[in-house]
């Protein structure tokens, strides 16, 4: 029995690669055309790949163009903000100046020093150069308190402008130098007075 069951196997075995053997003649009759769709399947990938690369670089490259332009926007922000920064204090000793050669008696001199000083004032005007405002509550971004007094005023509030403070577009350049507002001194409590008779 076992031979016939070998045979039968190997019957079954024949006729399965019977069976088989006409899908590979199909297959075989097909492989040029599906080799084509596959080549034209994998063009397809690789312009995919070669379109979004070409998409990421320009995106890459803009981002680039606006950081530079960016960067040098600062970089003469900064520029001017050194120059302004050291013209400041000359601003300052001609204020002083002026003050000074009002007392005098030569205006010719006064009138001169104030021509220099609107000079001056005008020319960092135009690059932008603003005093910092000084009115209200004080503000640590814009105001550096030297002391505080005892005052009317509500407290926290610059009473008195020690140095002015400029401002160089959003950016402070240096700020007031202040005295604020404190609480008045309280006085002690009364103690009620003893008897006169004791």
């Amino acid at each position: 029995m076992e031979p016939t069951e070998t045979v039968a196997a190997d019957g079954d075995a024949l006729g399965a690669a019977a069976q088989f053997e006409p899908v590979e003649r199909e297959e075989q009759e097909l492989s040029p055309l599906d080799a084509a769709l596959a080549r034209v399947g994998e063009a397809e990938l690789k312009r995919d790949e070669y379109l979004a690369d070409l998409q990421r670089l320009a995106a890459d490259f803009d981002n680039f163009r606006k950081r530079v332009a960016r960067d040098q926007q600062a970089l003469v922000a900064r520029a001017a903000e050194r120059l302004v920064a050291e013209l400041i204090p000359v601003l300052d000793d001609l204020e002083r100046a002026v003050a000074v050669a009002a007392e005098s008696a030569e205006a010719t001199l006064e009138e001169g020093m104030r021509m220099v000083q609107r000079a001056l004032h005008g020319a960092l005007a135009r690059e932008g150069l603003e005093e910092v405002a000084v009115d209200g509550p004080f503000d640590p971004h814009q105001h550096e308190a030297l002391m505080q007094q005892p005052s009317e005023a509500p407290e926290g509030t610059v009473i008195q402008v020690l140095q002015k403070g400029y401002r160089l577009g959003d950016r402070v350049v240096r700020p007031a130098r202040v005295i604020i507002a404190g609480p008045l001194p309280q006085a002690p409590p009364s103690q009620p007075e003893p008897p006169q008779g004791a």
